[in-house]
């Protein structure tokens, strides 16, 4: 394993961002492990997430400039972090911006926050992690409400490599329906890779390999 894929699983777990146990994911099923971006509470915590995320678009992206969406709510200080990190190690110096979870009607107005991307322009989805595809499909409805912008990708933590609507991944279903690519930090295979270096964590091993028997993608 490369030894950034390491510090980045390592990291998530200091953070409390890896949990193991019995979840519930947006789409429903039953999870042994949760992926929790909502638990990054500090200055220096968000600021090693957006660090590993502007590491990541640099090498699928390059300099390319493009515009950054959080979706609300945990996207949001995920998308603020990158263009800081981008801005920071020398990248492109790109605008954000973020939806609210209702349009407001009074002040400035609008869902939407931030940076509002005009024709032409391509814009980049930061998520914490896919399960299903559900919460990127709402992101697609709600940037279609902005005349002729296109998504370039979309960057997540952690790729679970689990079924999406159908018997193909989450991503490979979101890249076919949408025309763009999805890329992760690490993958499932990676943290399974990680936690058998420890004989301890053979339990949460055998119930990941489980719940994949079941839900895994079948590519």
């Amino acid at each position: 394993m490369e030894a950034y894929k390491r510090e980045f699983i390592e990291f998530l777990q200091e953070a409390n961002v890896l949990k193991f146990g019995d979840f519930t994911a947006k789409s429903g099923r039953k999870i042994p492990y949760f992926i929790n971006a909502g638990e990054i509470k500090t200055g220096k915590q968000i600021a090693r997430l957006g660090e590993f995320y502007a590491r990541a678009y640099l090498e699928k992206l390059g300099p390319r400039k493009t515009v950054l969406f959080g979706p609300a709510y945990k996207g949001i200080p995920i998308a603020v972090a990158v263009a800081s990190a981008l801005a920071r190690q020398g990248g492109p110096d790109l605008p954000f911006f973020f939806n609210r979870k209702e349009a407001k009607d009074h002040g400035e107005g609008g869902l939407f926050v931030g940076y509002l991307p005009t024709a032409g322009e391509e814009i980049v989805i930061t998520e914490d992690v896919i399960t299903a595809g559900t919460a990127i499909r709402q992101s697609m409805e709600l940037l279609a409400t902005l005349p002729d912008v296109r998504v370039a990708a979309v960057f997540v933590m952690v790729d679970r490599k689990e079924k999406g609507q159908g018997e193909k991944g989450a991503m490979r279903e979101l890249e076919e329906t949408f025309g763009f690519p999805v890329y992760s930090v690490v993958d499932v295979y990676d943290l399974i890779e990680w936690l058998e270096e420890n004989p301890a964590n053979r339990e949460n091993v055998e119930r990941i390999r489980q719940y994949l028997s079941v839900n895994g993608a079948k590519e």
